[in-house]
């Protein structure tokens, strides 16, 4: 058990691991879900788990729908990449950012699991059901996520071969 948290990075640990842990203990306050595990190991895999879901909403919806508005802008990923690798606060800085949009993303999800409930108790629907409905919701995350980390990732390749050019 040692040895797994000692693999455990900062990031991880305030995106994945902390808003995971707090989305459980909100959502058995205010739902009838139960999301605690008495079992710890499997109790910290279900919470990194629940942490990765909100951190993949806060990228893909609350990120996009704050710059649609302006209410954030974004410096060019390529000047990102040569820029961090000679000051490493910009990563530092650029967890903290992802921490604060995870956090957003967190009570949006909240917010959506009460009203999820609510509507699946008012549409009598089975809880076989609402688990499908469940997981082509995490599927379609799923799916973009990769689309949108491969994006990433070929900016960055794109950026490294310019660099060396």
């Amino acid at each position: 058990m040692k040895d797994i948290l000692s693999k455990i990075s900062s990031y991880n640990l305030f995106n994945y691991l902390l808003p995971g842990i707090v989305f459980a203990v909100l959502a058995e306050r205010i739902t009838t879900y139960k999301i605690i595990q008495s079992d710890i190991i499997v109790g910290l895999f279900l919470y990194y788990f629940c942490g990765l879901v909100i951190s993949r909403i806060g990228s893909l919806i609350i990120e996009p729908a704050l710059k649609k508005v302006s209410f954030m802008r974004f410096a060019p990923y390529k000047d990102y990449v040569q820029v961090s690798a000679k000051d490493a606060t910009i990563e530092t800085l650029s967890e903290v950012n992802n921490m604060y949009r995870t956090l957003c993303a967190l009570f949006l999800v909240i917010f959506a699991t009460k009203a999820f409930e609510t509507v699946t108790m008012c549409l009598n629907m089975s809880t076989q059901t609402s688990a499908y409905i469940l997981f082509v919701l995490l599927l379609v995350l799923f799916v973009f996520s990769y689309r949108k980390q491969t994006k990433y990732i070929t900016q960055r390749v794109e950026a490294g071969k310019d660099e060396h050019c």
